[in-house]
């Protein structure tokens, strides 16, 4: 099966030609309004500095139910420690930077090349890109970032500079989104440490298909902020 070049026609390919890895479409830009439209179609952009923009869509897709979140014991002592102090959207350039310089044996490299950071930034300046913080005495100890549609919640990177800071920010967002309505969690592809949450893996065609449900529903659109005894709302 081809992989589809795109042209400047705000058009993709329906995720279901995408190749067995799960590779759809090459080329286009990272417009807001393209960018949109690719995560409403269950479709996210992942390349390397060099390369040109390839968009994806697996099948499987693992995503994590809000209401089937599996909290370690150790991680709920955690947060009741209040060692963390936890914001919304107050540092997502801080975030997705340091999301792009995570190295490791797992990672020699980053996705998160210029491009993206700066497609993002305007994606966060247009109320649909998000970013989660976990503080501790004023300094960044970890957060992650992701993209919001309909009730549904794109997670795209997460770091770390203090233990278990971006799993008490996840847990966090996490039951925020479930008090406010959100139905689905995108985790895009498989990994064991997400699956320790309770993400899981469904095929395609089913993620499609709660996704299509969950953008019937308003886009919580603009800056968010936690409110208190309610859930995430806006600034």
């Amino acid at each position: 099966m081809p992989v589809f070049r795109l042209s400047s026609d705000l058009t993709f390919p329906p995720p279901h030609l995408a190749i067995r890895e799960g590779l759809l479409a090459v080329g286009g830009d990272l417009s807001i309004d393209r960018l949109a439209l690719a995560y409403s179609q269950g479709i996210f952009p992942w390349y390397a500095e060099d390369d040109p923009i390839l968009w994806w869509s697996p099948d499987p897709r693992l995503v994590l139910y809000p209401t089937e979140m599996h909290v370690s014991r150790s991680l709920r002592r955690l947060l009741k420690k209040d060692r963390f102090r936890f914001t919304l959207d107050t540092a997502f350039s801080e975030v997705i930077r340091r999301c792009a310089a995570v190295r490791g044996p797992d990672h020699p490299g980053t996705w998160i090349v210029p491009e993206m950071i700066t497609a993002y930034e305007r994606l966060h300046t247009a109320g649909l890109a998000h970013s989660v913080e976990a503080w501790i005495e004023g300094e960044l100890a970890g957060g992650l970032y992701g993209v919001s549609l309909g009730r549904t919640f794109f997670g795209e990177s997460m770091f770390t500079r203090v233990s278990n800071a971006s799993k008490a920010a996840l847990v966090v967002l996490i039951r925020n989104l479930q008090r406010v309505g959100f139905d689905l969690v995108d985790c895009q592809v498989t990994t064991p440490h997400l699956m320790q949450f309770g993400a899981r893996e469904i095929p395609r065609t089913r993620f499609l298909k709660d996704l299509r449900r969950s953008l019937r529903h308003r886009t919580l659109q603009g800056r968010w902020d936690f409110k208190p005894g309610s859930g995430i709302g806006l600034v």
